[in-house]
């Protein structure tokens, strides 16, 4: 398999191209070839020299955690400088006019893991917007989606209006089984951008849209703190609700997202009720943590860890919102779901946001049935499987 990066050296008259021109970056640690170098390599191997590296959250060294607010700097070997895309304010996500002016070509070479809460997408595809309003051309090195890109793996229901975040800047499902290319294509091609021009995206050779990506012959590079494995990506779908929480989703320990808990859990009754649901694919084993960070630092908590037996019967989302009903039955009065501000919105619940609409909330308020409340938010819309159609064909338009 040959991801984008991998096959910009074999295109001359591209990389011609990127030599010749003021050249932004937009780029992270994920950002590596089959031989693990990294973009900046990659571009300095072809005599490639860029004006401007651009990070996305956790920037473009990947050094910060989540919302966390990242500095500007200075790339080392280049000095070039290096702008962050993520800040204070929801405008802090796009590329600024002067950003722009200083470049006359975007290259884009960002992972994601399946999600549509994974900001890195969202990221592309407003810096392709505003790279259109500025007139500068972007190619987008594209990659795979590495929990699978099977219509078969497609889990969580389209946001309703009035959801849209930067957790899910447009509509889509929580694990969608795109690729950032496609992502950025579908909805550049819906801006009506002309794809092949405004948006130029070099494809992926030889990637089975079936397999994970332990499949792909290369290592796993973790595209934030946060993601260290491609274990944690398939959980991911699920795990990252407990942000919407006051519950652990294992941040400051070493298995994020597959370790969940608080103080108040009783580990082994939520491992034997969420085996009762009847939900497969998964093994909950009962665990106590400290976590050395975040929610419950140095505290001891009760909880479980998710374990993945079988990918292909698993269903993050259906597993982890039955697990959120039933922390929450442990102890209704110390659970809470996250009101503050998340994302840039402090007028919509955290947990809403993710899910995409206020139902699954509030009907583990109301104590339903955990494996009914699971399976209504985890179906997805029976009309996607022609969107991600839609988004192949848009992909085809911009292909290099």
């Amino acid at each position: 398999m040959l991801v984008g990066l991998d096959r910009l050296p074999r295109l001359p008259a591209l990389t011609n191209r990127l030599a010749r021109t003021r050249l932004g970056v937009l780029a992270h640690p994920a950002s590596v070839d089959r031989g693990i170098d990294h973009i900046g390599d990659v571009l300095a191997r072809l005599g490639v020299k860029p004006s401007l590296f651009l990070g996305p959250e956790h920037g473009y060294g990947g050094e910060e955690q989540y919302m966390v607010g990242v500095p500007d700097a200075r790339d080392a070997r280049t000095g070039a400088p290096i702008v962050s895309l993520y800040g204070d304010k929801f405008e802090d996500l796009s590329p600024r006019p002067e950003h722009l002016a200083a470049i006359d070509l975007l290259l884009i070479d960002l992972a994601d893991v399946g999600a549509r809460y994974y900001t890195f997408v969202w990221t592309a595809l407003l810096a392709v917007r505003a790279a259109a309003k500025a007139g500068v051309p972007v190619i987008l090195l594209d990659r795979p989606n590495p929990i699978s890109g099977s219509e078969r793996a497609v889990e969580g229901r389209t946001q309703r209006p009035g959801f849209l975040s930067f957790v899910g800047l447009e509509p889509m499902p929580i694990r969608h089984g795109l690729t950032p290319g496609e992502i950025v294509a579908l909805f550049a091609g819906r801006d009506g951008l002309p794809l092949g021009d405004a948006l130029s995206i070099v494809a992926i050779e030889g990637w089975d849209r079936e397999g994970y990506a332990d499949a792909w012959d290369r290592p796993f590079v973790m595209p934030s703190p946060n993601m260290p494995t491609a274990e944690t990506a398939i959980v991911y779908p699920g795990g990252c609700l407990l942000e919407g929480t006051n519950l652990s989703e294992g941040r400051g320990t070493t298995r994020p997202f597959e370790i969940v808990g608080a103080p108040w859990i009783d580990g082994h009754a939520l491992a034997r009720d969420l085996r009762a649901t009847g939900l497969t694919g998964f093994v909950p084993r009962p665990l106590t943590f400290r976590p050395t960070f975040h929610k419950f630092a140095g505290e001891i908590c009760g909880g479980v860890q998710i374990h993945v037996t079988d990918r292909s019967a698993f269903r993050p989302v259906a597993v982890y919102v039955a697990l959120v009903a039933l922390a929450r039955r442990q102890n209704t009065e110390r659970f809470a779901f996250r009101t503050d501000l998340y994302e840039y919105i402090d007028t919509i619940p955290a947990f809403d946001l993710l899910m995409g609409a206020d139902e699954c909330r509030r009907a583990i308020e109301a104590h339903r049935d955990a494996r009914s409340i699971a399976e209504a938010a985890s179906n997805p819309d029976p009309e996607w499987p022609d969107v991600m159609h839609e988004a192949r064909t848009a992909l085809g338009k911009a292909a290099i």
